[in-house]
């Protein structure tokens, strides 16, 4: 395919970069095109001889990075950028065939990794300190940060080239090297960020700082877990593996950044307006087929104004328009593999059993032509109780739940009561509605939004959320500081010997 030539993908590539494409000797992993069934790519994954090699490549090229001046570092940000620019449309067309989001979503996907790109560049001269006063006479005091070491990252399907890219663009200005463990279900996009990337850093001896290894999660995911060389390992993936990651990575006494699970609810209150709100919720809950960990999975809806909600939803539901996602005017692409259309399946079938009543969509979608063997579902709309387990688990697809809520007290209620804490949203024209809800006391989301989605985060503000979601924080604001450790530092330029306190010795 010309874009595989154009990003460099070889026929049966290798799946371990270290500086230079390693000889692997893996197990072959096809990477299949949901909308069609069909491969467009093979990988010969890295075994843990390997993965080990890589990573002694990057703590190799981190002790030489971590000397170069922050800006310098910045400089090979900027060029990174510039270089997903330059294959922007390659790589975002790349992304919607190997994930199935629409193919506006695979270019936006790649903005957002360029967007990073900029964002880190400032930052390479913001990595910015304290001095504080000492109680000591002639003493000095000051806080400083430094580069971390080789960081790990493991990326699910949904963002393959996103999520790599708030890592990594952020860790290279803070002077660590990075060791990527991308999805199995998207490795050429892998392949593809990675070659961009090197191309900058691979003239100066600096490739390593932009490792990949692909291989599986015994040989290579749970080496990662467990390597006391990466001091950081960045996680994206659900939040019963989350659970386990984090536990293990604790136990060695590093550091995680956990990116797992969103039950992401839009409160539509009495007084919203439904010409913001409804396309919000249409989105939240459709785009990337409801593949997104901010997809829109609960409508929390004033009684009130239930009945015209769920009447214009149905109809907006009709005119979703799902298919090819590299066709112009397609809304909705296919579910990753047949096993998240089956996950769809039991969903609903369960939320039947528990009472629940699925008022559009949900059966899959046999399509004809080069499209048959995709898999597509019919977005679904479902009447339900937040309490209901169908309701309470994630569903990796697009299934919207309706639930009526009385007040502003009942809908933060019902917001709060399940496990996940990513994104949140309310739909209001009462600023007292609005500032409630961001209170201490209203969502206890890292993410909550006042009259916009729960979907389409920008890179500007730190990306995360709290409890089973993980705790963790990427991309903007201060994010920046779980890449680099924190000293404090005393000098006492006099000649004497106080201590603090007041405390005498001696």
């Amino acid at each position: 395919m010309a874009i595989h030539k154009a990003l460099g993908i070889k026929r049966d590539h290798s799946g371990a970069y270290d500086g230079t494409w390693r000889k692997t000797s893996g197990a072959i992993l096809e990477s299949e095109n949901p909308a069609t069934g069909r491969a467009i790519g093979t990988v010969r994954q890295a075994t843990g001889t390997e993965y080990d090699a890589c990573v002694k490549a990057a703590q190799k090229a981190f002790e030489r990075w971590r000397m170069v001046p922050g800006p310098k570092r910045g400089e090979y940000v900027r060029r990174i950028g510039n270089a997903f620019r330059e294959h922007k449309e390659a790589l975002g067309t790349l992304v919607s065939m190997e994930t199935g989001k629409i193919l506006q979503e695979g270019l936006g996907e790649v903005q957002e990794a360029i967007d990073i790109a900029d964002f880190a560049v400032g930052l390479s001269r913001q990595l910015y300190g304290l001095t504080m006063p000492s109680e000591r006479p002639l003493h000095s005091m000051r806080e400083q940060w430094h580069p971390l070491g080789p960081i790990g990252i493991i990326s699910a399907f949904n963002f393959p080239a996103a999520v790599w890219a708030w890592n990594s663009m952020l860790a290279l200005v803070c002077g660590d090297a990075c060791v990527w463990k991308p999805s199995p279900k998207a490795p050429l996009t892998a392949i593809a960020m990675t070659n961009v990337a090197r191309a900058v850093l691979e003239p100066d001896g600096f490739g390593a700082l932009v490792s990949l290894v692909i291989g599986s999660n015994e040989d290579v995911g749970a080496r990662m877990v467990d390597d006391t060389r990466l001091p950081l390992v960045s996680f994206t993936g659900s939040s019963q593996v989350g659970r386990g990651v984090g536990a293990r990575i604790a136990g060695r006494y590093g550091r995680a950044i956990l990116e797992c699970g969103g039950n992401n609810a839009i409160v539509v209150m009495e007084d919203a307006d439904l010409e913001l709100a409804l396309p919000a919720i249409l989105f939240g809950a459709v785009g990337t087929a409801g593949q997104r960990c901010t997809s829109t999975r609960r409508v929390l809806v004033h009684k009130k104004l239930a009945a015209q909600v769920e009447r214009r939803l149905l109809k907006a539901y009709r005119g979703i328009a799902i298919g090819d996602p590299l066709k112009k005017g397609t809304l909705c692409g296919p579910l990753i593999d047949r096993a998240a259309v089956d996950t769809m399946q039991a969903t609903l079938r369960r939320l039947r059993d528990e009472g629940g009543k699925v008022i559009a969509g949900g059966e899959p979608l046999l399509l004809k032509g080069n499209l048959a063997g995709g898999h597509f579902v019919k977005p679904a709309i479902a009447v339900a109780e937040n309490h209901y387990r169908s309701v309470q688990e994630e569903t990796f697809a697009p299934i919207l739940f309706v639930i009526k809520i009385d007040d502003i007290d009942d809908a933060i209620r019902k917001h709060n009561a399940v496990p996940q804490g990513l994104s949140s949203a309310i739909f209001t024209q009462d600023v007292r509605n609005a500032e409630r809800f961001l209170s201490a006391i209203g969502s206890d989301c890292g993410i909550a939004n006042v009259n916009i989605g729960t979907s389409g985060a920008e890179i500007g503000g730190a990306f995360g959320g709290e409890k089973e979601t993980g705790g963790g924080r990427e991309s903007g604001s201060d994010s920046w500081k779980a890449y680099m450790r924190r000293q404090t530092n005393t000098v006492n330029w006099s000649r004497e010997l106080p201590l603090a306190q007041g405390i005498q010795f001696g």
